[in-house]
């Protein structure tokens, strides 16, 4: 393996040695959160520890961070690789400073939406993070597989990206909100994310499989991607 290859492994294996724990134990306190504030309401005496509740919130920030992260690693990836591929940098200079400074800025904007206090700011800094997501994925090099989106490990990515923005920038209206319409907005939004994780570890596999190491592109290329086919393995292939 090259180092292209191992480069590949980074966003992968980020996922499998700490996203995916750390989901198991965010939906483990969830579920524990509401359990014991439903045995709460129930004035029933509850033997799950009221640390639950700020242990859910502070590894559900690490879990929106580290998806946001993720993202933007996979994105770089692929977007560094199309720049290099392309030698970007001589032929669209401003292009590609442009390009890291939207990534700097995406980065920015969410430590900030962190840091937010008033309802207002954390809307403006969650609003800039996710349409720089969006723009960032929008660039040249990125597989989006735009005609199967509904089984697309990019659009689920950024789908369940966005959800976890939307999940930090609410978190203090949901302590704040009487009628707890925030709080079933949360449950409901994360629930849908919880699924949007499952189908990214399964598309994400799949991608996986169809990635080849960099000195077999040359060859897999040539392949007929239509049709499912490729030359016979006596075939003399012309560079």
């Amino acid at each position: 393996m090259q180092l292209a290859d191992f480069l590949v492994l980074i966003h992968p294996a980020i996922a499998v040695v700490i996203f995916f724990p750390l989901l198991g134990n965010v939906v483990n306190l969830a579920w524990q959160t509401r359990q014991r504030r439903l045995q709460t309401l129930a004035k029933a005496k509850s033997k799950i520890p009221p640390l639950v509740g700020p242990e859910h919130k502070q590894l559900g920030d690490w879990l929106a961070s580290t998806v946001v992260g993720i993202t933007l690693i996979g994105l770089a990836y692929a977007i560094g690789k199309n720049i290099i591929k392309h030698q970007l940098w001589v032929t669209a200079t401003s292009q590609v400073v442009l390009i890291g400074l939207i990534f700097a800025a995406t980065i920015a904007f969410f430590i900030l939406l962190f840091r937010a206090k008033q309802r207002l700011w954390r809307g403006i800094f969650a609003t800039l993070t996710g349409i720089n997501l969006v723009i960032i994925g929008c660039q040249d090099g990125v597989f989006r597989r735009t005609d199967e989106w509904y089984w697309s490990h990019y659009y689920i990515g950024i789908t369940a990206a966005l959800l976890m923005i939307f999940s930090v920038a609410i978190v203090q209206d949901i302590y704040q909100d009487r009628s707890h319409r925030w709080r079933i907005a949360h449950t409901i939004l994360n629930c849908f994310a919880l699924l949007l994780f499952i189908g990214q570890g399964l598309t994400g596999t799949r991608d996986l499989l169809e990635i080849s190491l960099s000195w077999q592109e040359p060859y897999i290329y040539q392949c007929d991607f239509v049709n499912k086919t490729c030359l016979p393995p006596n075939t003399q292939i012309t560079k």
